[in-house]
């Protein structure tokens, strides 16, 4: 099968699955709302999906490197099919608890950091290394459009007509997915494993740590993202306030920032390749970060609904383009049968930073007493990690693979 054809496939996979997780985002906490009104026990549900990440993430990265990753993705989305089901029936006979809703929340989540590892050390194999900055972006786009434009309006419209309605669409998202990428031919296992003799996980989870350690470049990068992670949590987990509060928008009108959000984020994927060959991608990253900076600051400052949504839509677009620059030097520096096990440590530094960043937000926001101002803290900290990351990157080229070697010529002792 052609690269293009496999793409195709990947990206087809990659749609439903973020279109079934978009849905489900939003009819969950929906669903929990309708049990309890305790904020501790809404809070704990988004705490519960995120927590996966933070425990499973390097051992399912290592789990990618020693199976085959399309089968990886068809387990882990048929895990989640079924898992959201199950929800569904209990949801429309009425055997709904909120601690079953935090269990679905735990098994889709720990589905998820299977499934969505494997799909990104699956994206070498499938183009090559010529198209990885335009796959990347595409996968991108996928799930924004999934999650933000389709997922989250569809979950909250079909919710208030039948609560049962989302989880079952949600569940037939997975289930599509799966489908899928049975026409994606071919076998996708890391190439330094064998399924004879397998290493044991203990030392592939340590192989994949040491590589990590001792690779500086992508020690930076990792430092770099796990930080702007933190910084943007802190104001993103009080949009909500500061929509309402700050600028005084309905709770109907909130949905504007959403789809400023989703708008910036398909410009951001959109123009990332571009970018990158205008420019290079550790101006990307840089620029980027700077461009998230300027957002979020001056969000910080304006009281005008409008202009705070465009500052948003900037915000979100230079994030992913960030993304797409961060994930396209993964592919290109971390040798095929080590990426899933460098992937898991890096989401499980980036993607923990989120919760300990919306806790510092919330605590931020409530001594400084507004939103906006967590905001123009979060934008002055972006800048400061924007120069903190022009000077860590200067002497390393994110362009080729030669980037590999030179990083591992200027080890730090």
């Amino acid at each position: 099968m052609d690269r293009p054809r496999r793409l195709t496939w990947l990206l087809a996979s990659s749609a439903a699955s973020h279109l079934g997780d978009g849905i489900g985002k939003v009819a969950l906490p929906l669903l929990a709302t309708t049990l309890t009104h305790d904020p501790v026990l809404i809070a704990g549900l988004s705490a519960t999906q995120f927590l996966p990440w933070l425990l499973f993430a390097a051992v399912a990265g290592a789990l990618v490197d020693r199976i085959d990753r399309r089968r990886a993705m068809i387990v882990a989305n048929t895990a989640r099919a079924v898992a959201v089901g199950v929800l569904a029936v209990l949801v429309a006979t009425g055997g709904m608890t909120i601690w079953l809703i935090y269990l679905t929340a735990l098994i889709i989540g720990t589905a998820e950091t299977i499934a969505d590892s494997a799909a990104n050390a699956l994206i070498p194999a499938v183009v090559g290394d010529g198209s990885l900055d335009a796959a990347n972006s595409k996968l991108q786009a996928c799930e924004i459009v999934g999650q933000t434009f389709l997922g989250g309006p569809v979950g909250s419209l079909t919710f208030a007509l039948f609560a049962a309605f989302p989880f079952v669409l949600n569940s037939a998202g997975f289930a599509i997915a799966a489908a899928v990428l049975l026409g994606l031919a071919g076998t996708y296992r890391g190439k330094a494993e064998t399924p004879v003799q397998p290493a044991k996980l203990r030392t592939e989870l340590a192989d994949g740590l040491r590589w990590l350690r001792g690779h500086t470049l992508l020690l930076r990068l990792v430092v770099v993202a796990g930080l702007l992670s933190l910084v943007s949590e802190l104001a993103q987990a009080q949009l909500v306030l500061y929509a309402l509060d700050d600028l005084h928008l309905s709770d109907a009108t909130f949905g504007f920032f959403a789809f400023a959000g989703g708008m910036g984020g398909l410009l951001g994927a959109g123009v990332a390749p571009r970018l990158v060959r205008a420019a290079g991608r550790r101006a990307v990253v840089v620029g980027g970060i700077l461009c998230c900076g300027a957002g979020f600051g001056g969000m910080g400052v304006v009281r005008s609904p409008v202009a705070g949504a465009a500052l948003f839509g900037l915000f979100a677009a230079a994030v992913v383009a960030v993304n797409v620059v961060l994930a396209t030097a993964r592919h290109t520096l971390v040798p095929d049968e080590l990426l899933g096990r460098v992937l898991g440590v890096w989401r499980t530094v980036v993607w923990g930073a989120i919760p300990l960043g919306a806790l510092l937000g919330g605590l931020l926001t409530e001594r400084l007493g507004t939103a906006a101002r967590t905001f123009a803290v979060s934008g002055v900290a972006m800048l400061a990690i924007g120069a903190f990351a022009s000077a860590a990157l200067r002497r390393f080229s994110l362009d080729d693979k030669s980037a590999s070697a030179a990083a591992l010529q200027h080890q730090d002792p």
